[in-house]
């Protein structure tokens, strides 16, 4: 990093921490403590209002905020924002009602002449290939919110259910009655075309995931919310996920192309072991353990099928059998 550009950084560094030390420094810039102590006289010698205090638990300190001057970007750092800026594309709903066209463009009328054709250049030899949101959401920005807020929220939840004996059917899948449920919402994921709610089910007690383009209807609640899940974040809720009563646990053989194809997707109800029991890793024999619900059946089905051989189940049965029944079915079709 050259010295201007790590001057500009450490500006703002200290201007957001006020008390600071050469170890802070030191640590956050990856520079001796020589570079730091020079790196101080040269803030100093720009009229940065820094004294020292001296002592046990002494260090610099600021005597006033400053005004800092406009954020710059290396280029690095440019490429870095275009790249992330692409995920955006497959999204027609995203919190704030932010659109990919009204960012590009933004993005691109605040290049140089040089950043812009360098960007160009990086579009004809980047590809970016992502799962387009499948359905639109309403509500996504509100969800956002009541998490940031930890509001305790009411909403309509639509459940999707088989209505025949053969639940892999997509013919025979309806819609059941909504359900009112009381939650309190943690975080929110896109994840293979979908929006994702994690929250706490005050009705259920317990920690739940819900398919944001199935809830309807949401509203603020005056419900208090809970202290300790307020405190939650994305990865806290996801290790927090226990099954209800009536689930149903299954066990399947995994090999280490099943290992990684879980690794790009899974859930909070299913978690790979090894013969110990242990938490397993890419060697020795894995086994893919969790469980489901009843109305998850056609869920788990379709999952297992996407592991192709690389997956055996060993239990239940039924499950077994419904796997067995689902591949039937594809034969009909071919």
């Amino acid at each position: 990093m050259k010295k201007s550009e790590r001057m500009n950084q450490m500006l703002r560094f200290i201007n957001q921490k006020q008390h600071f030390t050469l170890q802070d420094l030191m640590q956050e810039f990856q520079i001796s403590k020589r570079t730091a102590l020079r790196d101080i006289a040269s803030l100093e010698e720009i009229g940065a209002p820094i004294y020292v205090e001296y002592g046990r638990y002494g260090g610099y300190r600021l005597l006033q905020q400053m005004q800092l001057p406009p954020i710059s970007f290396n280029t690095g750092e440019l490429h870095a924002l275009y790249f992330a800026m692409q995920a955006l594309r497959s999204f027609t709903n995203l919190p704030f009602q932010i659109s990919f066209r009204s960012i590009h463009e933004k993005f691109l009328s605040a290049l140089s002449e040089n950043q812009r054709q360098d960007i160009e250049r990086i579009q004809h030899r980047v590809s970016f290939r992502h799962t387009e949101q499948i359905r639109d959401i309403e509500h996504l920005e509100f969800l956002l919110m009541a998490a940031v807020q930890n509001i305790v929220i009411q909403i309509t939840y639509q459940h999707i259910r088989s209505s025949s004996s053969n639940p892999l059917n997509s013919s025979n899948l309806d819609k059941t009655k909504p359900s009112i449920r009381t939650i309190q919402p943690i975080a929110l994921y896109a994840m293979k075309g979908y929006w994702y709610c994690q929250a706490y089910d005050l009705d259920k007690h317990a920690y739940r995931v819900f398919r944001c383009d199935r809830i309807t209807s949401p509203e603020a609640t005056d419900i208090e919310p809970i202290t300790h899940i307020n405190e939650l974040n994305l990865q806290d809720a996801h290790s927090l996920w226990k099954p209800s009563e009536n689930a149903i646990p299954f066990k399947c053989l995994i090999n280490e192309a099943g290992v990684e194809l879980f690794q790009q997707e899974q859930f909070p109800s299913m978690q790979l072991m090894n013969e110990s029991g242990a938490d397993s890793g890419r060697t020795g024999h894995a086994y893919l353990v969790g469980s489901y619900e009843a109305h998850e059946l056609e869920f788990i089905i379709r999952y297992l099928a996407s592991f192709g051989k690389s997956i055996k189940i060993l239990e239940p049965d039924t499950l077994k059998e419904s796997l067995r029944q689902y591949y039937l079915d594809l034969l009909d079709h071919v």
